[in-house]
């Protein structure tokens, strides 16, 4: 099969074109930079620019069996389905959960509300992601039609290059305890995880290609309990690391952030608004063919490959040990701290 990417250079796109390699499809990836899979061809072009596609819509250029995009952009999506709906048999949108109009409940299908799209062509806040994503879902069936476009909804992407530190963190904080006596901060409680493991993903978006498998899916793991997913991380890490548990209200008073980023403990979730962000249904993906890896699988391998540092979230070793200090001197004169 004769497989279009645009884009291709970063972390998923680029899975998903190293899978559809693997499989023997050709694969030609369109972005503006060109370190492309090997074995990939490569074309170069700037999406925000009015003939971005001219190179893979050319009269010389035969029919692509499939389209892979996995942008944000609204404008970029419209642009790209209008201007190939002509020359690909399907459309590959890699979307998110986000797109979701609520994610506080548990077990979210692919018939819940989407959020309202986003008019503009671009966000202009990470506010409007899920808007963004709903617009760009939007957008590409209504150039390729239902009947042509696979509406893919990731949740937690994690593995080997996670590059926003979510998965990352918990195997190598175990790993490399920043504590005097190597302890490790854990949040008390939190809403459920789910990861899928961007190998699988990847696998899993060349096979509905291959199946002419259309509609929406949700692209998840498997859900279980926060406390059950750094039990997994710990057991990697082969260390007798002490556990030291903070209530959410401590956390949050100390300005500790959820889920992602600077000041975090990545996957923690406490907003009631999200609790449902880790437990959506995968149960139409594994009828599609969806396969998923162990979680130990995953975080070994992301553990293997990302140990130099802790990416893009998390506590810092210093911001950690400073927790901890406070945490375990307030343990030590209360049977329970309290938030200020």
């Amino acid at each position: 099969m004769r497989i279009l990417v645009l884009g291709g250079t970063a972390w998923v796109g680029g899975a998903i074109a190293a899978a559809a390699l693997k499989r023997g499809h050709e694969v030609t990836c369109l972005a503006r930079g060109s370190a492309v899979p090997v074995g990939a061809s490569s074309m170069q072009a700037d999406r925000s620019t009015d003939r971005a596609y001219d190179s893979v819509t050319a009269a010389s250029v035969p029919r692509w069996d499939a389209v892979i995009d996995v942008s944000s952009q609204p404008g970029q999506v419209r642009s790209a389905a209008k201007a190939l709906a002509e020359h690909a048999a399907q459309y590959v949108y890699l979307s998110s959960c986000s797109a979701y109009a609520s994610l506080a409940s548990q077990g979210i299908d692919e018939h819940a509300p989407l959020h309202e799209p986003l008019a503009n062509d671009e966000m202009t806040s990470p506010s409007e992601y899920g808007a963004a994503k709903a617009a760009c879902e939007q957008a590409a069936r209504r150039e390729f039609g239902s009947d042509r476009t696979t509406v893919i909804r990731p949740g937690l992407i994690g593995g080997p290059g996670d590059h926003t530190g979510r998965t990352s963190y918990w195997p190598m904080r175990f790993a490399r305890p920043s504590g005097p006596a190597r302890e490790v901060l854990v949040p008390e409680s939190g809403a459920a995880v789910s990861v899928i493991d961007v190998r699988d993903l990847a696998a899993w978006v060349v096979l509905l290609i291959e199946r002419r498998r259309t509609g929406a899916f949700n692209a998840v793991g498997h859900s279980q309990p926060l406390a059950d997913h750094l039990a997994v991380a710990r057991k990697l890490s082969a260390q007798t690391d002490e556990v030291v548990t903070a209530p959410t209200e401590w956390l949050v008073a100390r300005r500790v952030a959820q889920w992602v980023g600077p000041r975090s403990l990545p996957l923690w979730v406490h907003d009631p608004e999200i609790a449902g962000i880790g437990a959506l249904s995968n149960a139409k993906a594994l009828a599609a063919g969806l396969k998923l890896r162990s979680l130990a699988e995953t975080l070994f391998d992301t553990l293997q490959r990302d140990t130099a540092t802790v990416l893009n979230a998390g506590l810092t070793d210093a911001e950690e040990r400073e927790l901890l200090a406070e945490l375990l001197q307030a343990q030590a004169g209360s049977t329970a701290p309290q938030a200020d």
